[in-house]
């Protein structure tokens, strides 16, 4: 007989297609996992992050789901880091190639 994994839940954290674009978020909000973490990157204390968001309070335990979520699921949420940096540069890209041709008029 063959052994499955154990699917593993988060508290406080889901993932839906409607929301944020499946990304992992906070149950119940837009924030997401990846906006957790890059305030932890920034030095943010727990204590700061639960001041930061105006939508709605958040509790310390959502914010350690999310700390958790990230360091079991590091690739994903990296993964988002790098397709939100590249959407980027080919947004500013398009941008400089757009004001170019204009200013060639």
């Amino acid at each position: 007989m063959a052994a499955t994994a154990a699917a593993v839940l988060y508290p406080h954290i889901s993932k839906k297609a409607e929301v944020c674009g499946g990304k992992a978020c906070i149950d119940g909000t837009r924030i997401r996992v990846m906006d957790i973490v890059t305030l932890q990157s920034h030095g943010h204390t727990v204590e700061e992050m639960l001041e930061h968001f105006d939508s709605r309070p958040l509790t310390p335990a959502e914010v350690y789901s999310a700390l958790a979520y990230y360091h079991d699921h590091k690739e994903e949420i990296e993964a988002s880091f790098a397709a939100k940096e590249k959407a980027g540069a080919e947004h500013e890209t398009k941008k400089a190639e757009y004001l170019r041709r204009r200013a060639g008029r």
